[in-house]
């Protein structure tokens, strides 16, 4: 009798069937095989014109620098500019808002 039991306990630990994790994944992996979802990024978002202007604005970008004369930093208070702005930002971003008073103004 106890070689039975331990046949039958040695049965139950078999791997469970397959979950649906497990044919989703295999679906995906079927469906990535048959390339019918791949498309390249360049066909499918950009036209040949946009592509060509995309690559002569980043050529220009990386030569320009080279060749121009470098220029003078710019003004002091100019440099604050970015400075300001983001202090703005943060004081907005912190200030409490009556979401609840703008709400009942409008129910």
């Amino acid at each position: 009798m106890d070689v039975r039991a331990r046949k039958i306990t040695a049965n139950n630990h078999r791997a469970p069937p397959n979950t649906s994790a497990e044919e989703k994944k295999i679906e995906y992996n079927r469906s990535l095989s048959q390339g019918s979802t791949r498309r390249l990024l360049t066909t499918s978002h950009f036209s040949l014109a946009s592509l060509l202007l995309l690559m002569c604005i980043t050529a220009s970008l990386l030569i320009l620098p080279l060749v121009l004369a470098p220029l003078p930093p710019p003004p002091f208070m100019l440099l604050l500019l970015p400075i300001g702005i983001l202090v703005v930002l943060i004081v907005l971003a912190f200030m409490p808002s009556n979401a609840r008073d703008i709400t009942f103004a409008y129910v």
